[in-house]
């Protein structure tokens, strides 16, 4: 027997909002779409719940207003500054701009319209090509990052 992650689903009031953010803001594609259930190429999915679902009286409810605190979407790019300086066109409550993690990838955090926690974050490779290109040597970039020696110098084309 084989159990298989699927998606992570959000539940919402603001179906079509939610619908925007995701697709025009954060530029996801669409999987399917069948009408108040959608699914993204990610794996994300957004559901407008109806009271006569199961799981909607299990709850007792639709929606929770009080949103889901320990929650993060995250979301990864190579183009790290162009992302974000288009992220930053829109009008978002925003948990934090630009800032360096412990192990130096830069990320962004913000909140989707139903005050779900969003992080964009550079990839791995992205940030360890950028240290080595400041100078830092692989064994360097390793102890900063916590990526093995070995990883650095597979994504910097080292041998």
């Amino acid at each position: 027997m084989e159990i298989k992650f699927h998606s992570t689903v959000i539940m919402t009031e603001e179906f079509e909002q939610m619908k925007s953010f995701y697709q025009n803001i954060l530029q996801q594609k669409i999987e399917f779409d069948f009408g108040n259930c959608i699914g993204f190429k990610n794996g994300l999915s957004l559901w407008k719940l109806k009271e006569e679902y199961p799981v909607a009286k299990y709850l007792g409810r639709t929606f929770d207003k009080s949103g889901n605190k320990n929650l993060e979407i995250c979301f990864e790019t190579d183009d790290f500054e162009l992302v974000v300086e288009n992220i930053e066109k829109h009008k978002l409550k925003y948990l934090h701009k630009e800032t360096e993690e412990l192990w130096g990838q830069q990320t962004i955090r913000f909140y989707d319209p139903d005050n779900n926690l969003v992080e964009i974050g550079e990839t791995i490779s992205c940030f360890v090509k950028r240290f080595r290109n400041q100078g830092m040597s692989a064994e360097e970039v390793s102890k900063k990052t916590s990526v093995p020696v070995q990883m650095v110098n597979e994504i910097c084309q080292e041998n």
